[in-house]
């Protein structure tokens, strides 16, 4: 069985094809800049990647071309598309509608649609990509899963907010999490490497990537997140501000005298670590200018992330009434050294004692805390796309 997985943004398609066989990757790769001139298809066969400029106006005129990939002579994977069995879509918000993953049909459709204001950037272009394959491979059958599944086993404590609760009757205000494929498959994952099963284990994940969350996991199910209503929440993020007081949003938008839209631009994409530095938003320069004398604004950036991670960390050991395991996941949890270490001694006082020389690695499923340590850390490689196409199997299966 072959599935697609894909995941679309508002300019772009990213997807892998799977052989669910052994769950190898087959292909891989990002179409960017959808809708303008300079959009162009990076798509990874083997090792190589090949770079594809071809300007194309929407998801149906990318994902096209990505087909046509697949079978291209110089590095094919498949003959036909009939070979294809299923596509599985990521879909960053359900709301309370969808608790699972479930089959793809016009009511689906129209479900995804109602909770595009909880996330008008992403679910809008999930639709987009499920017309887009419903185009191009009609009849196959399509998998829906969703970002904030795994987190509505949260305790109504946990998710409501102190505000009039009419907004949550009307609206559904409320928080709903995000990443929760990968705190799902990373908790699993961390389960079996302490041969214990997880109803048994307390574990807090970090996904720390260009956006970020921090789930506690009791006995396999998420009880409490860092994101909230949308992706904004929480810990600071490279361009995203995480929690902050609420009069903070309203006194600059009377100074500045901005809109709803102009600070939501502000909050999303001109904040966080970018927005105290001034640098370019890549995690990994800002955390370079750190180090340097003259970037007082980067060391205060880093200082702020890592510390208020360990803050989230220790709040879920009153949430969980203690923690055995964390795990460190995502692009900068999986790969920057010296902010796990400055997460991990930031909580020595729980009893948590890091391997400098274990912690010493990049991308590897690594234990990095020493014998000693009453609380396990771990480097646990993320791996959306498969949960997406292991449920996307289940699904069509039954």
């Amino acid at each position: 069985m072959k599935i697609l997985v894909v995941n679309c943004g508002s300019s772009s398609l990213k997807y892998q094809l799977i052989n669910m066989e052994d769950e190898s990757v087959l292909a891989k790769g990002n179409f960017e800049r959808i809708g303008e001139k300079e959009a162009f298809l990076t798509h990874k066969v083997n090792g190589n990647a090949y770079v594809i400029k071809k300007a194309v106006t929407n998801h149906t005129e990318a994902l096209e071309v990505i087909l046509k990939q697949f079978m291209k002579e110089e590095y094919k994977v498949i003959d036909s598309l009939k070979e294809i069995d299923a596509v599985g879509h990521r879909i960053v918000h359900g709301g309370e509608i969808f608790d699972k993953s479930v089959l793809i049909d016009e009511d689906v459709i129209s479900k995804i649609e109602e909770c595009a204001s909880l996330a008008p950037l992403h679910n809008p272009a999930a639709i987009l990509g499920i017309i887009a394959c419903q185009k191009e491979m009609p009849g196959v059958p399509m998998c829906a899963v969703f970002d904030t599944a795994f987190h509505q086993t949260m305790p109504v404590e946990n998710y409501i907010y102190p505000i009039p609760y009419e907004f949550y009757e009307k609206y559904r205000i409320r928080k709903y999490g995000a990443h929760g494929t990968s705190h799902q498959y990373v908790s699993k994952i961390a389960s079996k490497l302490e041969g214990k099963p997880i109803e048994n284990l307390k574990i807090v994940t970090c996904h720390l990537g260009q956006g970020a969350s921090i789930t506690a996991i009791d006995g396999g199910k998420s009880i409490d997140t860092s994101m909230g209503l949308s992706p904004l929440g929480g810990i600071p993020m490279v361009t995203r501000s995480g929690d902050l007081d609420p009069s903070v949003v309203t006194d600059i938008m009377e100074r500045e005298n901005l809109t709803a839209k102009d600070v939501n631009t502000l909050l999303n994409k001109k904040s966080g670590l970018y927005g105290i530095t001034g640098l370019n938003p890549d995690f990994r320069e800002i955390e370079l200018a750190s180090y340097e004398n003259d970037k007082p604004k980067a060391r205060i950036a880093i200082e702020l992330f890592t510390k208020t991670i360990a803050q989230f960390i220790a709040k879920y050991a009153v949430s969980m009434g203690g923690i055995d395991v964390v795990v460190f996941t995502g692009g900068i949890g999986e790969n920057q050294i010296n902010i796990r270490k400055k997460i991990c001694n930031y909580l020595a006082f729980m009893g948590l004692i890091i391997d400098e020389e274990a912690n010493n690695v990049k991308g590897k499923e690594t234990l990095i805390t020493k014998n000693e340590s009453k609380i396990k850390a771990y480097i646990i490689p993320t791996n959306e796309e498969l949960v997406i196409a292991r449920d996307t199997k289940d699904l069509i299966k039954k």
